[in-house]
This record gives C-alpha cells, structure tokens and sequence, in this order.
C-alpha cells in the first residue's frame, strides 16, 4: 500500500496547511458508504492536508470497512491520525456528518472540513479553507464548484439553483452553491443546534440554521470533477431526496416568516433605529402619502386574514405586484406576534357573531382556543376577514392622515422674506 509519496511529503503548501490546521484544531471529517473504489486514495491524498481524519462509515455493503481496517492497521496511520466510526445501517449523509461533528467536538477540534470520498473533490484545495478560517475565525465556509463547466450533471445545475433560490429566501443571504459538501464548519459554534434532518437534506438545514445563529457564511471556488455518466457512482434518489429536500425548505420558509424574520425585526429595534426608519421612509418623496398609508392597512389587513402560515409570504408577493412598500407591509403584518392571537381571535369571532346573528357561538376571552376554532370554524372565518377588512381600513386612515399632516408640517414651503412690493 503506498505511504505519504515524495512530492506530498515536500511540498510546502501542504506541510504548512498541515501545521496551520492542526494549530487551528481543525479535522477533517469524511462521510463514505460504498465508495470503495476512491475512498483509499482520497485519504492518502487528504491525509497530506490535515493530520487528523475522522472517517465515518455509513453502513457500506462493498468493500469500504476493510479498505479502512487496511489504512488503520498500515504505516499510514504513523503519518496520519485516522479514527473510523463504523455505522451498522446505511442512516444517510446528514447523520454520518452529525455523527462526525459530535466526534470532533468531543474530541476537542473547533473546526471540520468535509469532504466527499466519491473523487469529486481535489484535496489541494484545503489550503483554501485554512487561509481564509485564519482571516474569518468561526465563520462557516463554502467550497463553492463552478456549476458551469463541462460534464456537470444538468439535474445537479437545476437542482442547485433551485436550493440557492430558497437559501437566499430563508437567510437572506446569497452563496452560489448551496449544495456542494466541501465545507469547513465551525463545529464548537454548531453544537447546540439540535437538527432533525439526517439524510441529503441535512447540508441545506445546517446552512440555514447556521445563518438563522448570526454565523457568517462564506465561500471560495473549488474545483470539481464528476466521471462520466456511465461510470459515475451517486447515492442521490432524485424522487425521493428531491421531496425530501423540497418538505425541507417548505418548513424552514415558514419558520423563517413566522419566527426568525419577526424576531431579528424585534432584536433590531430600538428608538434610534426607528427614528431614521420613520425619517427615511417618510421623508421619502418616492412613498406618497397613500402608498404609506395603503402599504400599512394591507400589512395588518394580511396579519388578521385567515391564511395562517402563509400571510407574509401571500403579502409580500402580493405588496410587490401591486408597488407598496414591502418593509411597511412586512412591519404591519406582524400585527399577529403570538401575544396578539389571542386578542386577534376574539376579535374576530366578536365580528363572526354580529355577522352570522343567530347562529353565533357566545365567547369570552377565557374560551378562545385552536380547539374552540376548530368547533366553530365558519363563525371564525367570517369574522377574521371581517376584523381584517376593519382593521385594515382604520390603519389606513389614521395613517394617512398623520403622515399628511407630519409631511405638512415639515414639508411646507417656507414663507417668503420678501413681499409683494418687492420689499423687505
């Protein structure tokens, strides 16, 4: 079996990324099933990068499990420090990556570099990752692959377009490869975030969570090399693991819009930052009054209506189509913070009942429940979209007229010093 060759051994590159990754506490941290034919010379080749492998084996039927007995067992490991946690069944990339960021925690390294063992990645570009972590301590980095070249799959080109789109939609942030699994992550910083995916989803989740935890995430290019379609080895399911990444995104839209949004707007607030938000879009001879106005009722018009989940996403797209300012209606709508609901939700069956006359369920405030909805759904219904309507239409009024009248004020022209003779 072949040992470190003469040129890893003096290239100077890879000695100092060796030295300056150990002195980081950086891993490497390798997730493999059934990639017998690569997974040995992607080690070797690694191994001239980084002193410390962890490689986790997830339940391979081939020949994996021997090929690392073979590497523990040899002269490598004098060159190398490798661990193998071997997985009794196949659980899928995202646990064996979860797997081996709880490994190099316990093992006390802050950061992991993952890497494939399919030979997609070329292991040169490690130095890459270790001079930027150096610059941006406990940043999250991406080995971002040029999506564009010759021999990319054209489902892997859609299908990472796709998951950048919904990326930048969750986080906010833009990174051109959201789907490539050469990374290095600040394991210590991710230890407390308890994920709940476990296959090829689990390397949007991290993504997005991170960011949703004020990691900064950055990115890098790498090279990539894929075989030829009729040798190429790949474990993704297209049906299957496309659904499950689509359910994925789908939850983190919502939670993004329900509670992540709402709660980086709130911990952004104070009275210095609403003043130059209030100044800046008042101020704003682009924003009319009316657009102000009808901006802010359709925001609380689209808190109260019952579309629940679903009422940022429907009132941003409808405030972009019909020109309102989003930051007013995404402001208004969160009229429906959990303390508001429960408020909300008398109020409308209040409007339900004087609606519906007769036929209306008495409630106070102590019955309001989901359960209590769920019983009287039709009552709710009505009055929710008639609170909204109201509510909407108050909104707007008041809001016109106090910014006509601010506006007014500090926006009137200035009487003239001179009169109409001329004079002083």
């Amino acid at each position: 079996m072949p040992d470190f060759t003469e040129h890893q051994i003096l290239n100077p590159t890879a000695q100092t990324c060796r030295t300056s990754l150990h002195n980081l506490r950086c891993c490497v941290v390798a997730p493999t099933y059934n990639n017998a034919q690569t997974v040995k010379q992607v080690l070797i080749d690694t191994s001239a990068y980084v002193s410390h492998i962890i490689v986790v084996n997830d339940g391979s039927t081939d020949h994996t499990a021997d090929i690392l007995s073979e590497l523990q067992d040899t002269a490598f490991e004098n060159q190398m420090h490798l661990e193998v946690i071997h997985l009794k069944k196949n659980s899928g990339k995202g646990f064996a990556l979860r797997t081996g960021f709880a490994r190099a925690v316990a093992m006390g390294f802050r950061y992991a570099i993952t890497i494939d063992t399919d030979g997609q990645h070329f292991s040169d570009d490690i130095p890459l990752f270790a001079d930027l972590i150096r610059k941006f301590p406990d940043n999250l980095i991406v080995g971002v692959r040029n999506m564009e070249q010759e021999g990319i799959p054209k489902k892997s080109s859609f299908g990472n377009r796709f998951s950048n789109f919904w990326f930048k939609l969750e986080t906010g942030v833009a990174l051109p490869d959201t789907q490539s699994g050469f990374r290095l992550y600040p394991v210590e910083r991710l230890k407390n975030i308890r994920f709940f995916t476990s296959k090829y989803e689990f390397e949007i989740e991290v993504l997005v969570r991170a960011a949703w935890a004020k990691i900064r995430i950055k990115w890098i290019p790498v090279k990539v090399h894929y075989e030829p379609k009729e040798s190429r080895i790949s474990h993704f399911r297209p049906g299957r693991d496309f659904f499950r990444i689509s359910l994925l995104n789908t939850v983190l839209v919502l939670i993004a819009f329900l509670w992540i949004k709402p709660r980086d707007l709130i911990r952004r607030l104070n009275w210095a930052r609403f003043k130059r938000f209030f100044r800046r879009e008042f101020s704003n001879r682009a924003n009319t009054s009316l657009r102000i106005a009808c901006s802010a009722g359709f925001g609380v018009f689209m808190g109260i209506v019952p579309i629940w989940g679903y009422q940022l996403i429907v009132g941003l797209t409808l405030a972009y189509i019909m020109k309102l300012n989003k930051t007013i209606v995404f402001i208004a709508a969160n009229i429906s913070i959990p303390p508001m609901i429960p408020i909300i939700l008398y109020g409308s069956f209040l409007m339900g009942g004087w609606f519906i006359g007769e036929y209306a369920s008495p409630v106070t405030i102590d019955t309001i429940s989901f359960s209590y909805v769920k019983h009287h759904l039709f009552q709710y219904l009505v009055g929710s979209i008639a609170l909204a309507v109201v509510a909407g239409l108050l909104v707007f009024l008041f809001t016109w007229v106090a910014v006509s009248f601010w506006r007014k004020k500090h926006f009137s022209p200035q009487p003239s010093l001179i009169n109409t003779n001329g004079d002083i």
